[in-house]
């Protein structure tokens, strides 16, 4: 062990960093860095000798769709005792996403599903031009969210992080109701689908192309669930047809900007691993009990980087302490590590636990590359 790692004190040095998926802060250890965090997590993203591991709760800082386009003033009053937004709500509660569909926030899932009994907004995606009601971002404002957002970030040594939200294929399972309306659409209507695809590539392109005016992000992540716990849920001939090419649109965009690129997919997608390689996806974060991600580590690590959580931890519970937390960082850092083209985070709100998992995951990780 080169590095000692200082057990944690109340007077130690530390930095207050904001938990995700919450309004809590929390300590973790200030570190000596060798090199900026920006440019090792260029780094870790091009498998370009990164000098650690990053860590997204120390390494990055989320930032949110309205920090960079503000809404305009809605034109009804406004309920002050309405949550400005689902997430994080502790009941379950319905909304309307931007492009009519009704969602219900389900706390216990941590996220939304659409709205059992809600009659889909595309009932026949052959007339999508005249059903899909694109939104209307003519009256948001644009510049002065994003240079009041440069100016609060100048200097500021992490990687902006911007999570855009749905991609191509959930938002066809949104607009049409379900998965298996979708499923049979993208069967019986490939063209359309595809034609409906590039249109909303096209939207979204045009639309982070606004979002990035004057902001600058360094890192954007899309969702795109492609499968269940068993299997994809189209064939790879579905994805070469009508999903790769819509998709690349708007990867190619993000990229252009200079930011690198995560795809955020559930289920079991270990086949379309290779398209992500050929659409130029930096990293893909899947899930870690529908995929083999060792396997995919050492298979195609060299061509793509990996996010996971702790090896052999399952999210939800409750994270061990002292030796078997540093045992689990040491474990996920020697199966995935290796190469660069790998982050990771260490998730709770307990203070030592913080402490002792990201002093451990920054220091093994530094002299597992120095080897």
């Amino acid at each position: 062990m080169k590095y000692e790692r200082p057990p944690y004190r109340e007077d130690a040095p530390f930095e207050e960093i904001p938990m995700m998926f919450s309004s809590a802060t929390a300590k973790v250890p200030k570190l000596d860095y060798p090199i900026s965090v920006k440019e090792n997590f260029r780094r870790a993203a091009e498998r370009n000798d990164p000098l650690w591991v990053p860590n997204s709760m120390t390494d990055m800082i989320n930032v949110g769709q309205f920090d960079l386009e503000a809404p305009p003033p809605p034109d009804h009053p406004v309920d002050t005792d309405a949550p400005a937004s689902p997430w994080g709500a502790k009941e379950r509660m319905n909304f309307v996403d931007d492009f009519g569909c009704t969602w219900t926030f389900v706390p216990e899932a941590g996220g939304p599903m659409l709205t059992p009994g809600v009659g889909p907004v595309v009932t026949d995606i052959t007339r999508w031009e005249e059903q899909v009601r694109w939104p209307d971002f003519s009256r948001h404002s644009y510049i002065e969210p994003q240079k009041a957002f440069m100016e609060k970030y100048a200097g500021v040594d992490k990687v902006l992080h911007l999570n855009i939200g749905q991609s191509c294929t959930e938002r066809l399972v949104a607009l049409l109701g379900g998965y298996e309306q979708a499923m049979v659409a993208m069967a019986v209507e490939p063209e359309a689908v595809h034609d409906f695809l590039m249109a909303f590539a096209t939207f979204t392109r045009d639309r982070f192309l606004k979002m990035t005016q004057v902001a600058k992000v360094d890192f954007v992540t899309f969702h795109d669930d492609w499968g269940t716990e068993r299997d994809t849920f189209f064939s790879p001939a579905m994805m070469e047809e009508i999903v790769f090419e819509p998709t690349k649109l708007i990867i190619d965009a993000i990229k252009a900007s200079g930011a690198k690129f995560q795809l955020h997919s559930c289920g079991c997608i270990e086949r379309f691993v290779p398209y992500m390689i050929d659409l130029g996806v930096d990293f893909v974060q899947l899930q870690r009990r529908a995929n083999d991600l060792p396997m995919l580590k050492e298979k195609y690590g060299d061509r793509i980087g990996f996010n996971t959580g702790l090896e052999g931890f399952n999210f939800g519970d409750p994270l061990p302490g002292g030796e078997e937390l540093r045992a689990l960082v040491r474990k996920t850092v020697d199966m995935y590590a290796a190469g660069g083209g790998f982050y990771t985070s260490i998730f709770t709100t307990e203070t030592e636990k913080l402490w002792d998992g990201t002093q451990e995951l920054f220091f093994y990780s530094r002299e597992f590359y120095e080897k």
